[in-house]
């Protein structure tokens, strides 16, 4: 197995690799090589479904205003402002 090594990674990013990892019940370079891998694979994480599937459960049943209209109405608006 090949071995990487990454430098002058900033805080802010190493801070949210170690949140994640955590979250995960991983390490940090556990979290690390799925990262690579979810980008090599090229498909959207399994949380990223789940977090859809939660919005839409949210979301049913509201009135929403298709986007069509929306930028229909702005155009409309000479001020360019709703």
């Amino acid at each position: 197995m090949a071995q990487l090594l990454v430098r002058n990674v900033d805080e802010d990013t190493v801070a949210w690799l170690k949140a994640r990892a955590a979250a995960h019940g991983r390490s940090v370079e556990a979290e690390h090589r799925e990262i690579l891998r979810e980008a090599r694979s090229g498909g959207a994480p399994a949380d990223f479904w789940e977090r859809a599937a939660q919005l839409r459960a949210e979301t049913a049943g509201r009135r929403m205003t298709p986007s069509e209209v929306l930028l229909r109405e702005s155009r409309d608006d000479p001020r360019g402002e709703r």
